[in-house]
């Protein structure tokens, strides 16, 4: 399949600066009744001036279908992940609190820096504060695993025990959430501050739609993190039994229900990841990456108001639905922006296929642009069956441009994953 470079065009670091510089607060308390919270009436501004405005945001033109009437997220975006255009966006810098969409980030941060072949045993404090009504995935103390079986856990379980026992390898709790921090100010994910790697609810820990999607982009450019997001099952370890020289092992099922078609939710087509979340304080959440058509886009949902049964992944597919159909047509809104090393030529990309570094000769990405409207939500979508090859984004940073390749391979895992059908799963605790 031949590949098709675009670049997007460098801009200053001190360019991409939020409006804002507040310490991130949560959001406001829920109103009496059915009444929502209002977004604030001034956020960041980082990739664009119409992202940094509340409600939706969406340069309607002739051709350009509308949105879909059914998405009550509290903020959404939808993106090209090879370019970075942002197609239509609402309340995009709304400071949110991201529940274990916010382990994308964890991940970005630490897969680098932990060998997957690498064996720990579990030490009773490292799941001392795992906090309760956690998401699980079983992992016992005074038991070895590996960094692989740990990610696994993450990933697909959404487990709180695994990200605390990766970040105790990390020099604790603490030192993982200074490296965090690091890593959202490098993506420039300004508006996301972390308190708990895991995303469990903490005062002041928030991130927003825009943040999660560039930090899911930045994320897809590491293959183990590709295959992580991307894997429906997996056998985890049990425990070592007195007497018995083989350790048990049990399935564990992605918690994503776009990827594995559960509940209700089919599975959608062509989608490759990323990550789901869900806690008291900030609902629903997810960020998912799905290809058609030789089009990659980046979809973030958070807190979506309906009453529907999993209303966040139907809401979701139907933004991807529209993404697809207005891809090419509609004029986009903003840009993810590249990360401060970007600007620089000081990054790196990791690859998990073919791909060119340099400048390349494709169109710089839109901005801002003038002549949008501001529209709110307005004719539906729907998911198909699951593809069993998706397609995707390599970034790679060099010489002070950020060098989109047209897609990368996905692995064979995903490839091999079957089309229709997947067992039930159940858990209990937050995702």
């Amino acid at each position: 399949m031949s590949a098709l470079k675009k670049t997007v065009s460098t801009v200053a670091a001190a360019a991409l600066l939020p409006v804002l510089a507040a310490a991130p607060a949560l959001a406001a308390p829920a109103p009496d009744k059915d009444e929502q919270p209002k977004p604030p009436a001034v956020m960041s501004t980082v990739g664009g001036a119409k992202l940094g405005r509340p409600g939706t945001q969406v340069n309607l033109a002739p051709g350009v279908p509308v949105l879909p009437k059914e998405v009550t997220g509290r903020s959404w975006i939808v993106a090209d992940a090879e370019s970075g255009d942002v197609l239509a966006s609402h309340n995009a810098h709304w400071r949110l609190p991201p529940a274990s969409t916010l382990k994308m980030l964890f991940a970005d941060t630490l897969l680098p820096k932990l060998p997957r072949n690498r064996s720990h045993v579990v030490a009773p404090e490292e799941l001392a504060k795992v906090g309760p009504g956690s998401s699980l995935v079983g992992v016992k103390e005074k038991q070895a695993y590996t960094v692989h079986d740990l990610w696994l856990g993450v990933f697909l379980r959404s487990g709180n025990d695994a990200v605390h026992v990766l970040s105790a390898m990390n020099g604790g709790i603490a030192r993982t959430v200074q490296d965090m921090n690091a890593r959202a100010a490098e993506l420039q994910a300004l508006d996301t501050h972390v308190v708990s790697p895991d995303g469990y609810d903490a005062v002041g820990q928030v991130s927003s739609a825009y943040d999660l999607t560039l930090i899911a982009r930045s994320g897809m450019q590491n293959k183990d993190f590709r295959e992580y997001c991307s894997t429906p099952r997996a056998k985890f370890p049990g425990e070592v039994k007195p007497g018995n020289k083989k350790r048990s092992t049990f399935e564990i099922q992605n918690t994503n229900r776009l990827l594995t078609g559960d509940f209700g939710i089919p599975a959608y087509q062509g989608i490759a990841g990323v990550k789901n979340g869900s806690t008291t304080h900030a609902g629903a959440t997810f960020t998912g990456v799905a290809e058609r058509g030789g089009k990659v886009l980046l979809v973030t949902v958070m807190n979506p108001s309906a009453k529907e049964g999993h209303a966040v992944y139907k809401e979701a597919a139907r933004l991807l639905d529209w993404g697809f159909s207005a891809a090419g047509k509609v004029r986009p809104v903003g840009e993810l922006v590249p990360p401060k090393s970007a600007a620089t030529g000081s990054g790196t990309g990791e690859s998990g296929g073919a791909g060119q570094t340099g400048p390349g000769g494709g169109d710089q990405a839109a901005g801002d642009g003038d002549g949008g409207t501001t529209v709110a939500a307005a004719g539906g979508g729907g998911a198909g069956t699951a593809l069993t090859v998706a397609g995707g984004v390599l970034v790679l940073l060099a010489g002070g441009w950020f060098v989109v390749n047209r897609r990368w391979p996905l692995p064979d895992l995903v490839r091999r994953r079957r089309q229709s059908g997947s067992g039930s799963g159940s858990g209990s605790g937050s995702e």
